[in-house]
Parts: structure tokens; C-alpha cells; sequence
């Protein structure tokens, strides 16, 4: 399976990597686009936004307007359904492209422990790291606690 390119722009500050697409987000070619998934409330608890109520070309924009950028680790995989514990065969995203496509980036936030296996590599890099905690149902964390995490480290 391929993944999907990045929403990033040359003003993005804050990096989001995923681990990589579910089903769901694949066959709609959307991040975050299983309806289950907490993610577009969670920035939607960040930024203000009314993230929820957007179609998805509105949420990229906004996501851009915020200096935010959103991403996964792996560019390809092989998974058998949706599970980050599925993955198999991962290739890694080419990080170093981040210097030139968003000059400005200086942070970046993981969705998730599989996405946080990276931290070490994008901190060697020179930027500053934070693992959060995963915005998938599976991960059973309650919202508000993963909200509080998700505010400190979107914090500009």
C-alpha cells in the first residue's frame, strides 16, 4: 500500500506524522478519515476551527492557515486492515525533503507511539519532538486527557 502526500506548506511550524493511513483513509484519500477517529476534533480543540463540520479541502486549508502540516512515517507498507500493530514491510517517508518543502518547521508532533518510533531520527534532524497520544479509537486514552497533551504541544 502507498500512502498520501503531505499537507505542508513552505509556512508550516508544526509537523503532525502519523504512522499510516487506516482503510478508511485510504479509500477516501483523506488523513484521519475513519468517522471514529478522534483527530479532526482534537484539532479542532486546538485551533478553534470547526474542523468536524468541514469538507476535507476546507480542513487542509485550515490546517495550512493554523502553520500546521500533517504527514505519516511510512510511505509504504504492507497491513493486513487498520491496526499500526499490522505493519509490516514499512518504507520511511523522506524526512530530509522537510528542510526544503517547509524551511520554518521546528517542531513535530507524533500521533501515536508506532509514529514515536521516529522521534529519535526527526530530533537528530535538529527538531524539537513530542509523542502524543494516538487519536485512534483503538487507543482507549479519555479525550479530554488526550486533548490537554495535544494543546501543550500545538502550543506555537
Amino acid at each position: 500500500m502507498r500512502g498520501l502526500p503531505p499537507i505542508v506548506a513552505a509556512e508550516s511550524r508544526i509537523l503532525i506524522l502519523g504512522s499510516f493511513p487506516s482503510q478508511a483513509s485510504l479509500t477516501a484519500r483523506q488523513y484521519y478519515g475513519h468517522r471514529q477517529n478522534q483527530f479532526w476534533r482534537m484539532l479542532e480543540g486546538v485551533t478553534g476551527e470547526p474542523l468536524t463540520q468541514m469538507d476535507y479541502a476546507a480542513k487542509q486549508a485550515a490546517v495550512l492557515r493554523a502553520c500546521l502540516a500533517i504527514w505519516d512515517v511510512y510511505v509504504t507498507c504492507a497491513r493486513a486492515g487498520s491496526l499500526d500493530s499490522a505493519i509490516r514491510e514499512a518504507s520511511p517517508n523522506d524526512f530530509r525533503s522537510l528542510k526544503k518543502i517547509a524551511p520554518k518547521l521546528h517542531r513535530v508532533c507524533f500521533n501515536g507511539q508506532e509514529a514515536g518510533k521516529f522521534a529519535p531520527l526527526l530530533a537528530a534532524m535538529g527538531y524539537e519532538t513530542f509523542i502524543l497520544p494516538s487519536t485512534s479509537p483503538a487507543y482507549t486514552l479519555a479525550f479530554a486527557a488526550k486533548l490537554a497533551a495535544w494543546q501543550k504541544a500545538l502550543a506555537s
